[in-house]
């Protein structure tokens, strides 16, 4: 971050305290508030009404709408003040009314986001989660603390993640749902509570996956899924038969590594692991 601030506008009704860090091109709205502890990367933008606290740090070419609270303290009853920090990354954009936590000391002092990110109105990223890159999360969808990401994930409106789930990459939760189970990378997942309807071909789609690549995905899901001995089996099953597929051996490793329940089709089999 240069330190030539000599482009920066920050309007007269704004309050910019002593100690906060602003890159070249930073444009600070009316009845903005930026913290001490903040750092904002060259040409980002509040519009107005933005509050940023804490220990924040901002990447560049990021957009911030009207009333949306970034980095103040974590809803948490267990938060004491310590010095944790909230990590958002460049060409981000969060609208009207979003807040993001920052992290906690029983959940690695960080709360992360990753670059090209989308947070539509009234999203809450709450401490500790980590969200990863080109992630659209739409109005008021929510994560509760210690969620886990994946990149190009999509959320639409007011889903509900239960703290400490993981959605995979290249997932997509349908409006409405509330998750409270890990959701494979490239699943599609919806409901109250969130079953798998299937993988995201849609996504693989347009992300350029190839037709080759989906197909065996899609085979491998059948065999994920089938009714035929434990969850842990059958995942073994089709990581040896499809040896050569890394999306089957993402998959795979993603249900092992699982320290919660898996997310299943609704008439789906058994979901245990061993």
């Amino acid at each position: 971050m240069s330190k030539d601030v000599s482009s920066t506008f920050i309007h007269p009704t704004a309050i910019v305290e002593p100690g906060a860090q602003l890159g070249v091109g930073v444009r600070i709205g009316p009845f903005s508030i930026v913290g001490s502890n903040v750092v904002l990367h060259d040409n980002i933008e509040l519009i107005s009404h933005t509050t940023i606290s804490g220990n924040t740090e901002i990447g560049e070419n990021s957009k911030i709408f009207p009333f949306a609270s970034i980095g103040h303290p974590p809803q948490d009853l267990k938060y004491h003040g310590e010095p944790s920090r909230l990590i958002i990354g460049k060409n981000c954009t969060i609208r009207e009314n979003a807040m993001l936590n920052p992290g906690t000391e029983a959940g690695g002092m960080i709360t992360k986001v990753g670059d090209n990110c989308l947070l539509m109105a009234g999203v809450h990223i709450a401490h500790d989660c980590i969200v990863g890159n080109n992630v659209i999360m739409a109005n008021l969808s929510a994560l509760a603390g210690h969620c886990i990401i994946g990149d190009y994930t999509i959320l639409g409106g007011m889903v509900g993640v239960h703290q400490f789930v993981r959605i995979g990459p290249h997932a997509f939760i349908g409006a409405h749902s509330m998750v409270d189970g890990d959701v494979i990378p490239y699943g599609m997942a919806m409901g109250n509570r969130a079953k798998l309807s299937g993988l995201n071909l849609v996504g693989l789609k347009r992300r350029g996956f190839s037709r080759d690549d989906i197909h065996t995905l899609r085979a491998a899901y059948r065999m994920f899924f089938s009714s035929e001995g434990t969850l842990r089996e059958r995942v073994d099953d089709a990581k040896s038969l499809f040896s050569g597929s890394k999306l089957v051996s993402e998959v795979a490793s993603f249900i092992n590594s699982s320290k919660r329940t898996i997310c299943l089709p609704k008439n789906g089999a058994n979901n245990i692991v061993s």
